[in-house]
């Protein structure tokens, strides 16, 4: 877990590429109706301009709210840090899908128009299972895992 500002920061951009890296290849699948190579080339012209929105919305809207909630319900003193863990990722999904899906929606599903919200709550639905099984069996374990290399092996010398 991150123990300063600066390792935030660097967690919270580690955390983003690869969730929204990995969503907008599955919006993308499903907006042609499949995988394909093609897919991950794609992906990375939508990354240049979700990635940014996704860091600050975890770090100024997101993240706060988990946290907050998440040491409002468990003790980091008491509780097994598993519980810490699972509880601000399953809240940042909580709050980061709807959000993203809202950015993706109106920058890339045709902005503001008659179907926006309806639009919007497909596209968080959708997301929703996808953004879930990610964070917690991928991004999420293989993130903490890097970070955690990176950071011990600095807090060594």
């Amino acid at each position: 877990m991150p123990k300063s500002l600066f390792q935030e920061i660097v967690f919270t951009i580690l955390m983003v590429f690869v969730m929204v890296y990995a969503m907008i290849c599955y919006n993308i699948s499903l907006a042609t109706g499949g995988m394909s190579n093609e897919v991950f080339l794609k992906a990375f012209h939508e990354l240049l301009i979700m990635a940014p929105i996704g860091f600050v919305l975890d770090m100024l809207v997101a993240g706060p709210i988990a946290k907050k909630i998440t040491f409002s319900l468990f003790n980091p003193k008491e509780d097994k840090p598993i519980f810490i863990v699972l509880s601000i990722s399953i809240c940042s999904i909580w709050f980061m899908c709807p959000l993203m899906s809202l950015a993706a929606t109106l920058l890339f599903k045709g902005g503001f128009q008659r179907e926006t919200v309806s639009i919007w709550l497909q596209t968080t639905a959708m997301n929703y299972p996808m953004a879930t099984f990610w964070q917690l069996l991928f991004a999420g374990p293989i993130v903490r895992k890097v970070f955690g290399l990176v950071f011990s092996k600095k807090e060594e010398k």
